[in-house]
C-alpha cells in the first residue's frame, strides 16, 4: 500500500496580505498619497477591530453583572 498524505489548509497571501501588497505598491509609486498608517491598516485592522469587539462585550458584561448587583 501506499502512504498518500492530503495537504489540508491553504498557504500564501490572504485577502489582508494582498491589499497590503497593492497599498504598498501604490505608496511607493507614488500614486495614492495616504498615510502609512491607511498603507499597513489591512495588517493590523482585523486584530484591532476584534480587541474593539472584544472590549465593547466586556464592558457590556461587566454593566450587566453590576446592574445585576444592585436588584
Amino acid at each position: 500500500m501506499s502512504d498518500s498524505k492530503v495537504q489540508v489548509g491553504g498557504s500564501g497571501v490572504g485577502l489582508g496580505g494582498l491589499l497590503f501588497i497593492t497599498f504598498l505598491v501604490l505608496k511607493l509609486t507614488g500614486v495614492i498619497t495616504w498615510s502609512w498608517w491607511w498603507v499597513t491598516a489591512p495588517l493590523w485592522g482585523p486584530l484591532a477591530i476584534i480587541l474593539v469587539i472584544l472590549a465593547v462585550v466586556f464592558l457590556v458584561a461587566a454593566c450587566v453583572s453590576i446592574a445585576k448587583s444592585f436588584f
